[in-house]
């Protein structure tokens, strides 16, 4: 930050990349708002960072990933699988939907000759609250990882029985996993904004100038089309008018 403007990006090696235009920043509101300096924060940012702290998140994940000998599987196996534990439920409910995609069963390549590879996910209702202040790799991590692990276990041996005697490469994936490898706050899968309720996810722009905003906590929200979509809004965005309109006549529109 200089002047009050977003002039570049500080590596954590300590190199800097200066911006031409302006900063588009991915990271989610939750933890771009730690990236500045307090001091060099207008108010009216100061003000967003309430904002973001109040913006509702979405659950974390259950993530299951297996490699597993094929040999004798069932020829009739499909790839995508849904299992609902109660209909009563509901797709929201904490492990009662597990989501099982047997992606090499379509395209080969994807494992060895012979393999398979699977991934089963409950999809964004795992608390991050079970999992705050775990150490990793400590005893109690590992226990809970193999007990939150189950309920995926048994939904994929609704579709392959003898999974775990198949299995030779298992890896299990939770909340923590999302925080520490995608840099995700509390591993949140992103806003839980619903329709209907007046509620809007932030777009591009920001209280600071010259910082823009794309990803899954900038309008339109979380899934890739519409992450796609919001680097496209961010893009467009720092495009002035007039070569809006020039590309518009060249394409004859």
């Amino acid at each position: 930050m200089e002047g009050g403007e977003a002039v570049g990006v500080r590596l954590s090696g300590g190199r800097e990349v200066r911006a031409r235009r302006a900063v588009v920043s991915n990271a989610t509101r939750w933890d771009l708002v730690g990236l500045l300096d307090e001091a060099d924060c207008p108010a009216e940012w100061r003000r967003a960072r309430g904002e973001a702290d109040a913006l509702p998140e979405i659950n974390s994940f259950m993530h299951l990933h297996v490699g597993f000998d094929a040999a004798g599987l069932d020829p009739s196996t499909e790839m995508h699988h849904i299992v609902v534990n109660t209909w009563e439920g509901g797709v929201t409910a904490e492990q009662n939907v597990v989501l099982v995609s047997v992606p090499s069963i379509e395209d080969p390549s994807l494992a060895p000759a012979g393999k398979h590879v699977l991934h089963a996910y409950t999809p964004a209702t795992e608390p991050y609250s079970l999992w705050a202040g775990l150490e990793r790799n400590s005893p109690e991590y590992r226990q809970l990882k193999e007990e939150r692990s189950q309920v995926l276990w048994r939904a994929v041996e609704r579709v392959i029985p003898d999974i775990r005697q198949r299995a030779e490469v298992t890896l299990v994936g939770t909340p923590l996993t999302h925080e520490r490898f995608l840099r995700r706050h509390r591993g949140s899968y992103g806003p839980g904004v619903k329709a209907g309720t007046g509620a809007l996810i932030p777009g591009a722009t920001t209280p600071v100038k010259k910082l823009l905003v794309c990803g899954d906590t900038a309008f339109p929200g979380i899934g890739l089309p519409a992450v796609a979509a919001s680097g496209m809004i961010a893009a467009n965005t720092l495009v002035p008018v007039d070569k809006h309109l020039r590309v518009l006549e060249e394409l004859g529109v």
